[in-house]
């Protein structure tokens, strides 16, 4: 994917029907343990690497996106999430 700005991702990610929409970049390695979110989340990776697993699903299973990919998390959803060696910078869309 062609790099975006960020002024042309947040609006892409308004235009799926997010009502509030930011960004955010965290350090490099940073981690977030299980969580849930009350709605539906999205994350439109700009830069970085970001891995994700669903505990409840497959406590074994993780899955690692990078710049352009969109992940979905379902409200109410278990996940937990790791940054790359890089750090990370997305869109989140709520």
């Amino acid at each position: 994917m062609a790099s975006i700005s960020q002024r042309d991702a947040e609006q892409q990610v308004r235009s799926w029907g997010f009502p509030t929409v930011y960004t955010w970049t965290d350090r490099p390695h940073a981690h977030y343990p299980p969580h849930r979110h009350g709605g539906l989340t999205t994350h439109l990776i700009l830069s970085g690497e970001f891995t994700v697993c669903y505990p409840e699903d497959d406590p074994n299973k993780k899955e690692t996106f990078g710049p352009g990919a969109r992940i979905d998390v379902p409200a109410n959803k278990s996940h937990e999430v790791w940054m790359g060696k890089d750090g990370c910078t997305y869109v989140i869309g709520e």
